[in-house]
């Protein structure tokens, strides 16, 4: 479900002062209109620089996201923004991220963004798992697999960012070449096969407009892709398709039925197609 957004002027006066021990004065805020995770998210400019300022309650019950994204920022160096500063006091967690320039990612077929996505997730497969306390997927979807057998195949060692969503990409207009892309938001940072975010990016895909082949040869630009076994990407297709209907049951706004319709899509592919195999680059376009 999604969290109730505040403006910042609804801060405690003592929470602000904190803020402005590391900003200064500060001399705009513009709320964010993405994002579905915190109560406080705004690009914030004073006269010392310019921040994106994310919060919750410290009793909220998703408050251990933002101290799950704060212990993992340190090792996100090239994959996401800097963690400038954070703040506990009068009840609020908040952190202040580098604000980046640049446009969410759009993963439209054809888009000129999707080979910069797909850079990004081959530097992310490449990054080593911080030894910091994170959940693993395979307890994030024990609950909505097949057969508890096919847990197996979501377990691994490697550094999972979990939520593709296209908003959390942003595409750095200023780049003429090379790692263009940052993730935003880790808020869900998880422990997992290497595979696991190619197969989140594949659903967005196929929301995006792709047809679940399409979506598949984007995923196979990706090398750990080529690790996932083929009956495992099936039960990762199903385990989502049963996520998806039950998010989307819960709360039928467009964006969860638009993802319950594609996981719902992708599993259909992967099972009519009897463990369709992974595609190559080839055509891709």
């Amino acid at each position: 479900m999604a969290t109730t957004r505040i403006g910042l002027d609804r801060l405690p006066s003592a929470a602000r002062a904190a803020v402005e021990e590391h900003t200064g004065p500060l001399l705009s805020v513009k709320e964010a209109d993405e994002g579905f995770n915190s109560e406080i998210a705004a690009r914030i400019t004073s006269a010392t620089g310019t921040w994106h300022i994310k919060g919750l309650h410290t009793d909220h019950p998703r408050a251990w996201t933002q101290r799950r994204e704060a212990a993992a920022a340190p090792f996100l160096a090239g994959l996401a923004p800097v963690l400038c500063w954070q703040v506990e006091t009068a009840g609020w967690n908040l952190l202040g991220f580098e604000a980046l320039g640049g446009h969410h990612s759009d993963y439209a077929p054809g888009s000129p963004d999707l080979p910069e996505v797909a850079a990004l997730l081959r530097r992310l497969g490449e990054t080593p798992c911080p030894g910091i306390e994170l959940r693993h997927a395979e307890q994030r979807l024990e609950h909505y697999a097949a057969h508890p057998d096919d847990l197996r195949f979501f377990a691994g060692t490697h550094l999972l960012h979990t939520d593709l969503n296209n908003a959390n990409i942003l595409v750095d207009d200023r780049a003429t070449h090379g790692d263009r892309a940052r993730l935003v938001d880790w808020a869900w940072a998880t422990r997992g096969a290497a595979w696991l975010d190619v197969g989140y990016w594949i659903i967005w895909l196929i929301a995006s407009g792709h047809t679940p082949a399409s979506a598949e040869q984007w995923a196979a630009e990706i090398p750990s892709w080529h690790t996932a076994p083929a009956e495992g990407i099936t039960a990762f297709a199903t385990a989502n398709a049963n996520l998806w209907s039950e998010i989307s049951a819960a709360d039928p706004a467009p964006w969860t039925l638009r993802l319950a319709t594609a996981t719902d899509v992708w599993h259909t592919h992967r099972r009519g197609a009897g463990e369709a195999p992974r595609g190559d680059s080839s055509g891709r376009r």
